[in-house]
């Protein structure tokens, strides 16, 4: 798809700037760490994740895109056998996408050798836009073989794929940034899709309250599948986020990506 890797590029930042701009208006929350030091760690992990993915490519030189486009090319994938119209093509493809990434998340959370990688994310003592950035490297991998294979495997359109690339990365910006939204707003907005009060939750230092929320984009798939909690039970301004390192270690560069591989 011709100059799609720069039309995703532009959506992503504008909204990163535009919940940035938000979050900074409107806190939720008070920060507990200077944004200079997290954000210079969280970008430089972006970095890396974009070099680790264009590194990627050389093994498979099909990413998700790319995927689709091989996979319609050849007939692949269940879409291009049934011949279904394409807005119905683009609008399943969406919801099985955004199923197949609840689910993943999920297994991140409940397999032990995933979630070390996954603790990364988690351990961010801050919840604020570049949280959402913030995943290590080796589970951006994993995430990409992931999701190739379910391409192949639907045979989605490339544009369809684009739009849920779009739609997964824009909700995640907005559901990680620390945006104070009316909560008359959030219970109406939280009845579809993941709300910055609802995933917050998720991010809490408690085991039985970073366990529920999974969803990135939709929310109706923890409300199917029980693991929806509608607060924390400390409430949002009392309530603790990060894991057990309630230090500065979790705004080091270095040490966010060794964490996967240290004993502890």
């Amino acid at each position: 798809m011709e100059h799609e890797a720069a039309i995703r590029l532009t959506i992503f930042l504008g909204l990163f700037a535009l919940f940035a701009l938000a979050e900074a208006l409107a806190p939720r929350r008070p920060r507990i760490q200077p944004r200079s030091r997290r954000w210079v760690t969280n970008w430089g992990i972006v970095i890396i994740n974009t070099l680790t993915l264009r590194a990627l490519a050389f093994g498979l030189p099909l990413l998700a895109v790319g995927a689709a486009a091989d996979a319609s090319s050849n007939g692949w994938g269940l879409f291009n056998a049934v011949g279904w119209p394409a807005w119905i093509e683009v609008l399943l493809a969406v919801l099985i996408l955004d199923l197949a990434i609840w689910a993943q998340h999920l297994v991140t959370h409940k397999v032990p050798i995933l979630w070390r990688l996954h603790r990364v994310h988690h351990a961010d003592r801050d919840f604020d836009v570049t949280t959402a950035i913030r995943f290590h490297p080796v589970e951006i991998a994993l995430s990409m073989v992931l999701k190739i294979g379910l391409v192949y495997l639907l045979g989605p359109s490339a544009i369809a794929v684009v739009l849920f690339e779009i739609l997964l990365n824009g909700t995640a910006l907005f559901n990680h940034s620390n945006w104070r939204i009316p909560l008359s707003v959030d219970a109406l907005l939280r009845k579809l899709l993941v709300t910055p009060d609802m995933h917050r939750v998720h991010h809490s230092i408690h085991r039985y309250e970073h366990d529920s929320n999974y969803g990135f984009a939709l929310s109706i798939w923890d409300r199917m599948f029980g693991t929806y909690r509608d607060q924390p039970e400390a409430g949002h301004d009392d309530m603790t986020i990060g894991l057990e390192w309630q230090d500065d270690r979790p705004a080091k560069l270095g040490w966010s990506l060794w964490l996967p591989f240290q004993r502890k």
